[in-house]
């Protein structure tokens, strides 16, 4: 044995450490970014104007998975199918040593109901929600992800759950999940993902009145001139482009 080796390290590794990447399918293009920052309408001010580069999501991933993650899409599938939610699961993704659930929005509910009471399961914790837009992802084009925790078994899984700008309705999982109470009226305010069912789905940062929702791609750039040092910086929407 070398000096200084714990025989038991391999046991106590944390379950989320992999040991290769599985095999993927093709990614997915969901949109194509130009310039730097994918900047529309207002001209781009980081004098990267003229690239063009493809939005890649990684595709579904063959199994076996690796690791717990087998395990894992065993007992969920056992699950599902009790339920008669065979169709639940959209996708799986591994990636990068992470695992993400593509969950279909009509039975969001029942497989986080599932996630946290199956004994096999168990993800107590759903830390938050946040929002994703993809403007060129037709019928996709928003996207809600959950980060769940087992502390009963030390396992970080990923749910992603989307809907179309058209129908921007996603349940709301407050009530299986009371901690994502505040997370999902953030999403709201930012993105306009509507939660059916939540207790009292209004804004959380911005004013009541306000218009849109500030961190979708299609939002303009606004602003006002800021002062400094006697010079003017004008707002975003006003400077000059480089292309």
């Amino acid at each position: 044995m070398t000096p200084g080796t714990d025989p038991d390290a391999t046991d106590n590794a944390p379950e989320n450490t992999l040991p290769a990447e599985p095999e993927q399918l093709q990614p997915e293009v969901v949109g194509v970014r130009t310039g730097m920052f994918g900047v529309r309408g207002s001209g781009d001010t980081s004098g990267y104007g003229g690239l063009v580069r493809p939005v890649l999501m990684p595709g579904g991933t063959q199994r076996p998975y690796g690791g717990w993650f087998d395990e894992l899409a065993d007992s969920l599938e056992a699950a599902t199918s009790s339920q008669g939610l065979d169709t639940a699961i959209e996708k799986v993704v591994v990636h990068r040593g992470e695992i993400t659930l593509f969950v279909r929005r009509d039975h969001l509910l029942a497989v986080a109901q599932l996630l946290r009471d199956e004994a096999s399961l168990r993800f107590e914790f759903c830390s938050g929600v946040s929002g994703v837009h993809y403007p060129d992802d037709t019928g996709r084009e928003l996207h809600a992800v959950y980060h769940l925790l087992s502390m009963t078994h030390n396992r970080r899984i990923r749910l992603e759950v989307t809907c179309p700008d058209a129908d921007p309705h996603i349940p709301s999982i407050v009530p299986v999940y009371p901690t994502n109470d505040w997370h999902e009226r953030e999403t709201f305010d930012f993105f306009g993902i509507v939660f059916d069912g939540h207790p009292s789905l209004t804004r959380i940062q911005m004013p009541d009145d306000w218009p849109g929702h500030p961190q979708r791609k299609d939002y303009p750039l606004g602003g006002i001139p800021v002062e400094y040092k006697g010079a003017t910086i004008p707002p975003p929407d006003t400077r000059r482009s480089y292309s």
